[in-house]
């Protein structure tokens, strides 16, 4: 079945989800830039590169990527959700970059507006409902010899920031799954895409080569203190959905969640803020031709 549509992940993506993220942006974008900062050091894009940012959020890479590659380059981001392409317009602009742009597509199935030097992904593959769709319609989008780098999380085990709130959520809150429910929710899910033999074979699937998985680890920011921590683990990721999808249960249970978050996400707490161990691939690609 063609994962089905997009259409439940994209209504998430472009209400809740968005919703959500908006909220913590600060925390995404400063958190999660360890981990892009070191993949654009090691994947570099050369000036003059046409390069594709999918799922660009917020457009802060996708951003980053346009300095690197300017003069003479540019980068096309593209989301599945309108608020964040219009998120991420709105920040290019104001951070004075005039050559990305930025629109909206499902990157499973419709023209990515090829062909691109190079396509990056921080975080933005392993919620597709067809993994495999989407990263064939990349390869097509690449040039022959063009490389794809995506950043995807590592096993639940090395993320104890989503791990550990996952876990704790769940002794206490009735875990139902997307199937039994028709609330919008975000996909897969971000540890989707954290098994390398699974990946390399599926990538392999649909045409790439030179496949390379690199691990990286850092700690990353989730809160300026513990109380901000406990509200983004119970906003976002594994531990989030669970309570979200439990609707009226999960609003209940809130208060046992908030105690036992807090036993949980204390001991990363630092002087400036709560700092917490995080992994990730950094999976880089060849479409041969």
């Amino acid at each position: 079945m063609l994962a089905a549509s997009n259409d439940i992940v994209v209504e998430a993506w472009n209400t809740v989800l968005f919703d959500k993220y908006a909220r913590f942006k600060h925390l995404l974008i400063e958190g999660l830039s360890g981990h892009s900062d070191e993949a654009l050091a090691r994947y570099p894009h050369p000036k003059g590169s046409r390069v594709l940012d999918v799922g660009c959020g917020f457009g802060d890479s996708a951003t980053c990527i346009a300095k690197t590659v300017a003069p003479g380059g540019e980068v096309v981001g593209v989301d599945c959700a309108q608020n964040f392409v219009d998120a991420a317009t709105g920040e290019a602009r104001k951070a004075g970059v005039d050559n990305a742009s930025f629109f909206l597509a499902d990157v499973q199935l419709q023209d990515l507006r090829g062909p691109y030097d190079y396509a990056f992904s921080r975080f933005g593959t392993m919620f597709f409902m067809s993994p495999g769709a989407a990263l064939r319609n990349i390869r097509k989008a690449l040039k022959p010899g063009g490389e794809l780098t995506q950043i995807v999380w590592r096993k639940r085990e090395d993320n104890p920031w989503l791990f550990e709130a996952e876990q704790r959520v769940r002794e206490i809150v009735p875990v139902i799954s997307h199937e039994d429910t028709d609330e919008v929710h975000c996909g897969p899910g971000p540890f989707s895409m954290a098994g390398p033999d699974m990946v390399s074979s599926m990538m392999k699937g649909v045409g790439y080569d030179r496949i390379t998985f690199e691990r990286f680890d850092t700690d990353i920011c989730i809160g300026r203190d513990v109380d901000e921590a406990i509200e983004f683990a119970m906003a976002l990721g594994p531990a989030g959905e669970i309570i979200r999808l439990a609707r009226e249960e999960g609003e209940r249970l809130k208060p046992q969640v908030t105690k036992t978050l807090r036993e949980a996400l204390t001991p990363y707490l630092k002087d400036n803020g709560v700092w917490a161990p995080s992994s990730t691939w950094f999976i880089n690609a060849r479409n041969p031709g």
